[in-house]
């Protein structure tokens, strides 16, 4: 059994940064996969990046990519989302989630822990 929990989140101006940090609880999270999800008001929930079971491997959708990046400290059971660049359209509830299964981290299949979520807003 894997916990999380977000933190991190808040109101931020365009071109701003924000970190967010996903804690999990449990023995074995050092060997999960581990990913941010989104979802803004009347759109889907999106992967956003994620991260294989040491870091060694990454993903990040188009939107993000060149402005967020996903570090990961296993001594901490803790991965990051790291925030720059922020627009108005990356407003929304930003959820972690972790899986055992490493091989295909984009998939959004498979995410069965996950965390409560925090709100992101991005004011213009």
């Amino acid at each position: 059994q894997v916990q999380l929990v977000e933190s991190g989140g808040g109101l931020v101006q365009a071109g701003g940064s924000l970190r967010l940090s996903c804690t999990a609880s449990g023995r074995t999270f050092s060997t999960y996969a581990v990913a941010w999800f989104r979802q803004a008001p009347g759109k889907e929930r999106e992967v956003v990046s994620a991260t294989n079971w040491n870091g060694g491997r990454s993903y990040y959708a188009d939107p993000v990519k060149g402005r967020f990046t996903i570090p990961r400290d296993n001594a901490k059971k803790t991965v990051y989302l790291q925030m720059n660049s922020l627009k108005p359209e990356d407003t929304a509830v930003y959820s972690c989630a972790a899986k055992w299964d490493s091989r295909s981290i984009a998939d959004p299949n498979g995410y069965d822990y996950w965390g409560q979520g925090t709100q992101v807003t991005v004011s213009s």
